[in-house]
This record gives structure tokens, sequence and C-alpha cells, in this order.
């Protein structure tokens, strides 16, 4: 696929939605759909959509909108939900261990083929069909298998040293739990980071309830 450098961050934030809701239609029986009608289900204006979908090319087609499983097919293609690249966790506790058995990351880009914790009660244990191994291990493991893609699950403390060593093994990619911003100190390197904050969303929440007037 040919690289977009132009995409703003704020449109391809909006591309798994797209997806997202283009998946759901296909299994409603939608084969085609404009971009009004996507629009209000979407709560976007159909404009916005148009103009989404032009930085990547021309999907639709004027009187007839956009064929939903070739649309859906195509945006799998740019974000690389093909690709299959292999991630490891880091922390196997609560979050590390959800992620693990609920995310299915096959189905956007990844293969999950580690995990490691350093503590005792929890190595050796199994957590989808992966044995959970000690974190001394791990740099052995990176260097025999190159996983490309690190999902960090660990206390903020632990994080500096982590990354360092796992930067320096050759990641080069972060779903970062974290709350240890490291996404500047490494950008030189080329070092993708997607930073994960839940209780920023949380707050976020209890603004628009606040702003909605509710007491």
């Amino acid at each position: 696929m040919p690289k977009h450098e132009h995409v703003s961050i704020s449109v391809i934030r909006r591309l798994p939605r797209y997806y997202r809701f283009l998946g759901d239609l296909m299994k409603l029986g939608f084969s085609r759909i404009s971009s009004q009608e996507l629009s209000q289900r979407m709560g976007l204006t159909a404009s916005q959509i148009r103009q989404d979908l032009n930085c990547f090319g021309g999907f639709g087609q004027q009187g007839y909108g956009y064929n939903v499983d070739m649309l859906h097919s195509e945006l799998g293609s740019i974000m690389g939900t093909n690709m299959s690249y292999p991630v490891i966790i880091v922390g196997a506790g609560n979050i590390g261990r959800a992620l693990a058995m609920n995310i299915n990351f096959g189905a956007t880009g990844f293969r999950l083929s580690a995990i490691f914790d350093n503590s005792p009660s929890v190595i050796g244990t199994t957590i989808s069909g992966l044995t959970v191994m000690d974190v001394s291990e791990l740099e052995n493991y990176c260097r025999e298998n190159r996983p490309k893609v690190a999902v960090l699950t660990i206390p903020r403390a632990a994080a500096p040293s982590v990354v360092s060593s796992l930067v320096d093994l050759g990641v080069k990619g972060f779903w970062n739990f974290s709350h240890y911003d490291f996404s500047v100190k490494y950008k030189e390197k080329g070092i993708i980071v997607e930073n994960v904050h839940l209780g920023d969303s949380l707050m976020t929440l209890c603004y628009l309830i606040k702003s909605a007037g509710e007491e």
C-alpha cells in the first residue's frame, strides 16, 4: 500500500470506527450505503466522511454511494489488518491478562506471541494459550524472535528501563498503558507510541456529564 504521509492523525483515528461500522453493516446485509446514511448512523457529517475517505482515494460513486464490502476491505488494507505483526505483552496483571484474553489481535494486524511478568505467582501460568515467561527471558526472546510491538501494562516506575531495553532490542511500536509517556524521547529513533490513559477517558466522560447540566 502507498504511504499517506500527509493524512492528519484525526483522520487516521477515525478509520477504525469506519471499519467497525462497515463490518456491522455487512452483518446486517447491506451491500451499499450513501455518505448521508452513513453519517446519520455514525453521528458525523456526510462532508466529513467524504473528506476523510478521499484522503485515501475515491471509493464512492455518485448516485450509488459506497460498496460496503469493498470499502471495508480497502480500509482494512490501508490500516494493515492483514499484516500479523508479532506483539508481546509485558505485564500479566489485571490489564495485561484482560487484553490477552479479550482483544482479537489477529483481526487488528497483530499476532500475540509471548507474555512476560516478574511475579512468581504468575510466571508459568497460561493465558490465551501462552505460558507466561519470566521477564528475565525478555532479552533472549526478543533477540531470537524479533517482536515488532510491545504492549506495556507495567507500573510507571518500571517502564523507563523496560522501554530502553526493548528499543535497543529492536521493538518499533508500543501500546502503552504504563502512564510513562516516552513518545517524544524516542521519536528521533522512529519509535511509534500509542498511549492509553483510561483515567483521561473517564475524566472526559465526567466533563461531558457535568456540561450537560447533571448534578
